[in-house]
């Protein structure tokens, strides 16, 4: 996962297309016979609640604090 550091501040991509505020938790670590693409648990700030997204939703936010 270049390019991502745990604690960072990203945007996620909603089914909508309009982009939420999170953090970037880490990597999904997967398994070879499971398939899939790269993913990572992000936490939403508004609600605090966490999710699994598919790492192409996953924007670096230029806001950092």
């Amino acid at each position: 996962m270049d390019g991502f550091r745990e604690g960072q501040q990203v945007w996620v991509e909603q089914d909508d297309g309009t982009q939420r505020a999170g953090v970037y938790v880490g990597e999904v670590q997967t398994t070879s016979w499971l398939g899939g693409g790269p993913a990572a648990y992000v936490v939403y700030q508004d609600t605090r609640s966490g999710e699994e997204v598919a790492l192409p939703r996953v924007t670096p936010r230029d806001d950092e604090e």
